[in-house]
Parts: structure tokens; C-alpha cells; sequence
């Protein structure tokens, strides 16, 4: 590989006419002799040929310019606290402390109060089986039903929050 390279760039320096009087005869002799290297040699004459003819582009002066204008033009985020509504992480918060507090009635209205002393109770809180609660096909009903109206409320005030934005901008 570093052969190949190294054969690549004695052409593109004889192509250049950059190399020595004795290099030159050798580049020669090479490319009389060996195949490969006037296979390579046409390839890199091609090359040379093509970016000597297509001109390359300048950008204008302006370029920077013009683009730091039209980027100018565009809206610009504003910070986040102008964007992030403090009614919305509260109202987040207030669904799952009721969620919370929905769960702890459900399962202090399962709890048996009629057995008598009070150390009867704190022995029956510890032997509340919890699986009830999440195998109970009401309380999962419950729950993703409270789950799809709060992304429900959560898409509308976004959409609505979209659309004052774009009539502002």
C-alpha cells in the first residue's frame, strides 16, 4: 500500500514537473517498461485534466453576510423560563400526589375497622397484600383512563401554546 502511495505521488510530482533530471528518466523508463504504471499514469493525467478545466467556485464576499442576515430573520428561541409554564409542572405534580392520595383511600377502604384495638390495626397494616391493589382491574382502568385525559390536556394546552406562539412570530 505505501508502495502504491509512494508510486502515486513520484507521478503526481513528474506530472507536476517538480521532480529531478534523474528522477524524471526513471519515471520514464517506468512508464515505458511497467503496465501498472502507465495505467496509473493516464488515471492521474485524467485527474490532473479535469481540475485544471472546471473551475471551482468562490463564494461572493457578502457569504457571511448574506447568511448571518437571513439567520437574523428567523425567530430565535426564547430562554426557557419564558416557555416552560410553571401551571403545567404543578398541574403534573398536583395528577400524581391525587394519584398517590386515590391509591392510599382505595386501600384504607379495603382495611377491615370493626376488629377492635388499636394494636389490632397496626397488625393488619402489615399484613396488607398490595397485589390487590395492582391486579384489581378497576384500579388499572382507573388508572390508564387518569393517564390518557392527562395527555389529552397535556396535547390541547400544548396545540394551543403552539398557536399563539406562530401568530406572534
Amino acid at each position: 500500500m505505501d508502495t502504491q502511495q509512494n508510486n502515486e505521488e513520484r507521478l503526481w510530482n513528474y506530472i507536476d514537473g517538480s521532480v529531478s533530471a534523474e528522477e524524471k528518466k526513471v519515471i520514464e523508463q517506468l512508464l515505458e517498461s511497467d503496465a501498472a504504471w502507465k495505467i496509473k499514469y493516464k488515471e492521474l493525467l485524467e485527474v490532473n485534466e479535469l481540475i485544471k478545466s472546471t473551475d471551482l467556485e468562490v463564494p461572493s464576499l457578502r457569504f457571511t453576510k448574506n447568511v448571518m442576515e437571513e439567520i437574523s430573520k428567523l425567530h430565535i428561541a426564547p430562554a426557557t423560563k419564558s416557555y416552560i409554564n410553571n401551571k403545567i409542572i404543578w398541574g403534573i405534580g398536583f395528577f400524581f400526589i391525587a394519584l398517590f392520595v386515590g391509591f392510599l383511600i382505595y386501600g384504607l377502604g379495603q382495611m377491615d375497622w370493626t376488629s377492635g384495638t388499636e394494636s389490632n390495626i397496626t397488625k393488619n397494616i402489615n399484613k396488607i397484600d398490595f397485589s390487590k391493589f395492582f391486579n384489581n382491574t378497576l384500579v388499572n382502568v382507573f388508572m390508564m383512563i387518569n393517564v390518557v385525559l392527562g395527555l389529552f390536556l397535556l396535547d390541547n394546552y400544548l396545540s394551543n401554546k403552539r398557536k399563539s406562539f406562530r401568530k406572534e412570530a
